[in-house]
């Protein structure tokens, strides 16, 4: 059977990715969905499971340039968007461009940045614009970003603002690897330097036109109208269930159906099913719920609340209609 563009794209990303990070099967097919729908991806994890090495080799298997941002208490606005600086011999203020005018972004450990600092990606995380002293700069096209998030219980960390939260497309977990996982990765990268001193396999780029195409799949795939009224109604359902405090917006249950596209592309097939929005549904709505103070005490999570008021939710038959 002969795949598609997306799928040709995954096996690609899988192939050659796979060459430097290891054990990540489900983060890698979260990325491809996350940048087949060109959105972003917030990773939640402890440091030192290769955020970093996936992101520099995604850029280079985009044949884009890679910015990395270290999140810091002190990190400001212009340290991530550039500024202008004052040019003596011309008498002007010269625009020096940040680390955000990269096609793919790494912000490391997003959430040791204050409120102020995290707002500066609301723009260019919903418009691919910065707006810098009243002036207004484009970034790279197919801009690409990738936060990493350290566990809340850590010391040090401010809580991303909800408006923040709601630009990330998708939420992937990284946990710690399988023992054999973890065999490969030190038997790599044991050496001086580590991974990013390692000479690292070379990363054949994506060919030509593939992403497009695969995108152009996505666009085409066939949505029942029993499917949006399940959507429509699990965000509703959110809104209004007792232990939440903040339910799902427009925009997450349109992130939803975005993603639930990708994945019925990456299936090979040109209509959506239940079963691509409930795989996608998870990564969407996990960071864009917000329990109240007593169902945390309760010990409930946002994905635990969502997992009970969708199985009280009926499932269309079938979304292949038309």
């Amino acid at each position: 059977m002969t795949s598609n563009a997306a799928q040709q794209l995954e096996q690609h990303l899988r192939q050659e990715l796979g060459k430097v990070v290891f054990g990540m099967d489900d983060t890698l097919h979260g990325l491809v969905i996350a940048w087949l729908a060109n959105g972003h991806v917030l990773l939640e994890g402890v440091p030192g499971l290769g955020k970093t090495l996936l992101a520099k080799a995604l850029a280079q298997l985009i044949g884009g340039s890679f910015g990395r941002i270290q999140g810091t208490a002190d990190l400001m606005p212009t340290d991530m968007t550039g500024l202008h600086v004052f040019n003596s011999h011309q008498n002007s203020f010269d625009f020096v461009p940040g680390p955000l005018f990269n096609q793919v972004v790494l912000v490391d450990e997003i959430n040791r940045t204050g409120p102020k600092t995290q707002s500066a990606l609301l723009q260019a995380m919903e418009e691919n614009f910065v707006t810098i002293d009243r002036q207004t700069y484009a970034l790279a096209a197919g801009f690409f970003l990738i936060a990493a998030q350290n566990p809340y219980d850590f010391e040090g960390v401010y809580p991303l603002l909800e408006s923040q939260l709601d630009r990330f497309l998708i939420r992937l977990l990284l946990g710690y690897p399988d023992a054999d996982t973890e065999m490969a990765v030190l038997s790599r990268y044991d050496k001086p330097g580590g991974g990013h001193g390692a000479v690292l396999p070379t990363i054949c780029a994506l060919p030509d036109g593939l992403l497009a195409q695969a995108r152009a799949e996505a666009a085409a795939v066939h949505v029942d109208t029993s499917l949006y009224q399940y959507v429509v109604q699990v965000a509703a359902a959110s809104r209004n269930h007792p232990r939440l405090s903040l339910g799902l917006s427009t925009r997450g249950a349109l992130s939803v159906m975005r993603c639930a596209r990708v994945e019925a592309a990456l299936q090979g097939r040109s209509y959506l099913l239940p079963d691509d929005i409930k795989t996608v549904a998870p990564w969407v709505v996990g960071h864009r719920l917000l329990p109240t103070a007593e169902a945390m005490l309760e010990g409930y999570t946002a994905l635990q609340i969502y997992q009970e008021l969708d199985s009280q939710i009926a499932v269309p038959r079938s979304g292949a209609a038309g």
